[in-house]
């Protein structure tokens, strides 16, 4: 990692950056993967909570606590690196994408074509956040 100083008016800004010294997306890979995987616990907390029945039901609500915690921990770490508005989208558009498409998988939720184009706009939505450039202005001070 570099550090490099950005002035801004009279503040500089220092800012750590991947190994090429160029900010955006090298370095950032990891904090990728582990926002996909809170989003895919996401997924499965959501599932657990509905299988509890209130919190009535030890295993789904032992799941849901375990995997609530996790993802949030994960949101947690991917926001270092991630903008929070980008990440947090991310997160519940792929966490909810997950849940109805399990959802219909096992038949809990009916699938039709529209529904399919909506979830599918949805994951799209996120592809495209990540495809985005890392930061505009960092862009431009370099």
């Amino acid at each position: 990692m570099t550090e490099n100083t950005v002035n801004s008016g009279n503040t500089a800004n220092t800012r750590k950056t991947g190994r090429s010294g160029k900010s955006g997306e090298s370095g950032n890979g990891i904090f990728w993967v582990i926002l996909l995987a809170s989003a895919l616990l996401e997924a499965v907390w959501a599932t657990a909570l509905g299988l509890s029945n209130g919190f009535t039901q030890l295993m789904p609500t032992v799941v849901f606590a375990i995997t609530a915690v996790l993802s949030m921990l994960g949101l947690g770490i991917a926001v270092k690196r991630i903008p929070l508005g980008t990440a947090y989208a991310v997160w519940v558009g792929i966490g909810a994408a997950l849940t109805v498409g399990w959802a219909m998988i096992t038949g809990v939720e009916s699938a039709s074509p529209l529904k399919l184009l909506f979830i599918a706009g949805i994951v799209g939505c996120a592809a495209g956040l990540k495809a985005l450039p890392a930061d505009k202005a960092a862009a431009k001070a370099e």
